[in-house]
């Protein structure tokens, strides 16, 4: 008999684990409680502009293309992926910028400019992220890690030392340079993994590997093209997706997952996966049932919140890139307000895309796309008036340092913040990016993929293994799956 599969939620994670399932043989249902698919990669369109609403970096383009190529399709069958080049550009304390190369040489020429000989280290640092990319990659984010067991292989322990997990990103990097500019453009996609480079193992310089070797791309007509990809890869292996279906609890009896209780109907399955908030899972759907307790959600280190804005404005910008960081301002500053002192930030840090640059289809005729982000500290205290204040920061920045002032040219504004994170996703304190990843929060020491007592109940998403962004997610989907397919075939 053929058994029946509930996924909560409608996330990448989840159209991942629901479509290796449902490609098994198992009849899949997922339940969204939104009226839209793709939890926080959703999209919104309105007077002509197309809002992607979360995920606007499209890195590790090997994860998705393995993902598809498991379902006989490779990415151009869904959407044209462009390399943007430059990657992107930063602005800088001294009111400079620089647009990041994606070419090697004029990288290592830039490089070179700011501390002579960092070229040739430029090139040894990479040659160590690639192999803990590749390690990674292949032996790593592909275990459950619901044992230490797993890692007892020996080229995977023999990798485990030399992936430096128990020394620093920060030190580990100032091994190789010095330079203030070089330093900040390596660390920051680590502030998106949710925590301080300090506190952040070495293991993840993989993330410049993939940011300066594999490059940023981005799909034509905007992220949630992926979504759609994913959910048509579901669909066509048979999965039911139903929208505006709150589920309102995991029914449990006899120390096993029987169903779930839906808009009030309760729907029998033999298997429950929860893609929605692991915390929320936890304490809200099972109830006595948590994997955890409530003192250990609290002690976990949340990965940040964010500030978002979308904006649309009726003329064209100059000065700008589609990726914009504005480091113009002191990263550590930035930093102890999101991890040691939750506040929000007197000097902010923030990140602006415009996606019309690249893409004519997401705006007006002779109007722009603005995205604006800032990371924060999760589970501030959030209204109408500091979402405002911010932004007239935000715009006040853009104008000085781009010339670019929008003022007078605003012609669709919404933002979105910690009391969205909670009330549309359910996200514990509000998180944006799920857990940060630091060493004690690593593989075996996260939230673990299936629980502890009760049977035929697993999670998937950024709160489990691997860990935060969407490569990672689309693992998680993966790994669930297959241990599934393992255990119950």
């Amino acid at each position: 008999m053929t058994k029946k599969v509930h996924v909560i939620g409608s996330g990448i994670s989840s159209l991942s684990t629901a479509s290796f399932l449902a490609k098994a043989g198992y009849e899949v249902q997922i339940f969204e409680k939104n009226p839209t698919i793709g939890g926080r990669a959703r999209q919104f369109e309105t007077q002509g502009f197309v809002f992607d609403m979360g995920p606007s970096w499209y890195w590790m383009p090997d994860v998705f293309e393995k993902f598809y190529q498991q379902f006989g399709y490779t990415t151009s069958d869904f959407y044209a992926l462009k390399r943007l080049d430059p990657s992107y550009r930063v602005y800088w304390p001294d009111q400079t910028y620089t647009n990041v190369p994606a070419q090697m040489p004029k990288l290592e020429e830039w490089f070179e400019s700011l501390e002579p000989g960092s070229a040739l280290q430029l090139q040894a640092f990479l040659k160590d992220a690639a192999y803990k990319y590749k390690v990674g990659m292949e032996d790593l984010v592909y275990k459950p890690s619901l044992s230490l067991t797993e890692f007892f292989d020996s080229r995977v322990l023999g990798g485990l030392f030399k992936m430096h997990l128990f020394s620093s990103f920060s030190s580990f990097i100032r091994n190789y340079f010095k330079h203030p500019k070089i330093l900040s453009l390596l660390e920051f996609p680590v502030l998106f993994l949710g925590a301080m480079p300090n506190e952040t193992p070495a293991l993840y310089s993989l993330m410049n590997y993939a940011d300066i070797q594999l490059g940023t791309w981005y799909p034509m007509k905007g992220m949630h093209e992926f979504i759609k990809a994913f959910a048509r890869i579901a669909q066509e292996q048979g999965v039911k997706i139903e929208t505006a279906a709150n589920v309102e609890r995991i029914v449990i009896e006899n120390g096993k997952a029987v169903g779930t209780i839906v808009n009030g109907q309760l729907h029998r399955a033999d298997i429950v996966i929860s893609g929605a908030d692991y915390a929320h899972t936890d304490q809200k759907l099972l109830k006595e049932n948590a994997n955890y307790s409530a003192a250990y959600w609290d002690k976990r280190t949340m990965a940040p919140s964010s500030l978002l804005f979308y904006v649309g404005v009726n003329k064209k910008l100059s000065n700008l890139e589609h990726h914009n960081l504005f480091f113009d301002e002191s990263l550590e500053e930035h930093g102890k307000t999101i991890y040691k002192d939750p506040s929000w930030p007197a000097k902010p840090l923030f990140y602006m895309s415009v996606p019309s640059i690249t893409d004519a289809s997401v705006a007006p005729e002779g109007s722009e796309n603005l995205f604006f982000l800032i990371p924060l500290a999760p589970d501030l205290k959030d209204d109408e008036a500091t979402r405002e204040h911010y932004f007239s920061i935000l715009i006040e920045r853009l104008k000085a340092l781009t010339g670019n002032d929008i003022k007078d040219h605003i012609v669709y504004k919404r933002s979105f913040c910690v009391a969205d994170f909670k009330s549309d996703y359910n996200a514990f304190k509000g998180n944006a990016y799920g857990l940060a990843n630091t060493l004690l929060q690593t593989a075996i020491l996260k939230p673990r993929m299936q629980h502890k007592k009760i049977k035929n109940l697993y999670y998937t998403g950024q709160l489990t293994v691997p860990g935060p962004g969407v490569p990672p997610s689309i693992v998680s989907g993966e790994v669930v799956a297959k241990h599934i397919i393992a255990k119950h075939h």
